[in-house]
């Protein structure tokens, strides 16, 4: 349903998305995780259609979108991370308005079908500038929905909102899902990743991993320990990497990342020989707990 070649977008100098290479299926719910800057808000707008790729091209639901742009924009749904309204108008005629850009749309039908759905109906009448957040949320996924699209783009659905109506709005997305909706999900939060979609895409900037929640737990994933230190390592990966029960250590800025065969039992042993090799260190943690965002945190650094 999704497929991307080599999609890359640069600004000037600076590389929002570099060389993803992606395919989502018709159906499944892909989680598009990363930090704020890791290129997910660019990389919806070019599958969208809205800013062309520097190079590279994708194909959603059957239409180039580097060159089939209206014909595209009748089969995607987008809900963007600000979702704007007219304000002085009902929520009834908001989503009217928006419906009769769709050919063949039987609007007031879709009208009170996506109000319902999202718990809106009731204040159908009453102006959008008088919603909260969560409704106006809410709102924008019923009108991405009016026209009944293959593949539903949403942008940080729950950004922003408190807990509860977050919670509600997680719901509604997990509903669309059941439904057997493509659904193209970015969001930062690792939580809502896994209780909403199928695989999670962790990127920065590139495509770092691909896969189930839970495979990402038992295989790609190794136990490391973070020693975060005052100073440069130095010639302390020399000392560290001598430990019988290291496997691997790579530099980081200030900092080491271990690989050890169990890392409760072999921090206290790990900190202690890069003291002795005069290290300074400032924290140490390991990530071989089975929480997935501790996992991660050697790939991407979460907001």
């Amino acid at each position: 349903m999704i497929e991307s070649y080599g999609l890359t977008r640069e600004f000037g100098e600076l590389v929002a998305v570099d060389d993803l290479n992606l395919e989502v299926k018709e159906g499944e719910v892909l989680a598009f995780l990363g930090p704020n800057g890791a290129g997910k808000t660019t990389t919806i707008r070019m599958l969208s259609g809205i800013i062309a790729p520097t190079t590279g091209y994708a194909v959603v639901a059957g239409h180039r979108i580097d060159k089939n742009i209206e014909q595209l924009h009748e089969v995607i749904g987008l809900l963007t991370e600000t979702p704007g309204f007219y304000d002085n108008l009902s929520a009834s005629y908001n989503l009217g308005f928006y419906a009769g850009f769709y050919n063949n749309l039987n609007i007031e039908y879709q009208v009170e079908k996506y109000l319902r759905m999202t718990g809106l109906w009731e204040r159908r009448e009453d102006k959008v500038g008088t919603f909260s957040k969560g409704m106006k949320q809410r709102l924008a996924l019923a009108r991405a929905l009016l026209h009944e699209p293959k593949v539903l783009f949403l942008d940080e659905p729950t950004a922003g909102l408190d807990p509860e109506v977050a919670r509600e709005v997680r719901e509604l997305i997990k509903g669309l899902s059941e439904e057997g909706r493509t659904i193209f999900l970015s969001t930062h939060n690792l939580s809502e990743a896994e209780f909403l979609c199928h695989r999670i895409a962790v990127v920065r900037t590139r495509l770092l991993a691909l896969d189930t929640a839970e495979n990402l737990r038992q295989s790609l994933f190794r136990r490391q320990i973070v020693i975060q230190l005052a100073s440069s390592p130095g010639d302390i990966i020399e000392k560290v990497a001598g430990l019988p029960f290291v496997r691997k250590v790579e530099s980081e800025e200030n900092g080491l990342l271990v690989e050890v065969e169990n890392p409760e039992k072999d921090k206290p042993e790990l900190v202690k020989s890069v003291v002795e090799a005069g290290g300074l260190v400032m924290a140490g943690h390991g990530t071989s707990e089975p929480d997935l965002r501790n996992q991660l945190k050697s790939f991407v650094i979460f907001s």
